[in-house]
């Protein structure tokens, strides 16, 4: 693996000694993944994680209890013509 062209694709300055070091290192990580496609995973549903994972919605109610805008604008640190004021973002 040419850790070098690597990292003039990332951009990203290596002394040699790092240039070794990172080549050692990937060479091990390639080895393991070469040993990982020797497994049987025909059985095996493919998934992204561990985890079966479901979105947990609930219905959007509105409530009986909610802020007057008085309320909501108590604690802004500031605030003008009723609405939050907030720094500018762009020009």
């Amino acid at each position: 693996m040419d850790i070098s062209h690597i990292a003039n694709l990332a951009r990203i300055e290596l002394s040699d000694q790092e240039v070794a070091r990172f080549d050692s290192q990937l060479s091990q990580v390639l080895e393991h993944a070469a040993k990982l496609k020797e497994l049987d995973v025909s059985g095996i549903e493919p998934m992204a994680h561990a985890y079966p994972i479901f979105d947990v919605v609930r219905e959007d109610v509105a409530g009986d209890e909610s802020f007057s805008a008085q309320q909501a604008l108590s604690n802004a640190p500031a605030q003008a013509q009723g609405q939050f004021k907030v720094p500018k973002v762009m020009d």
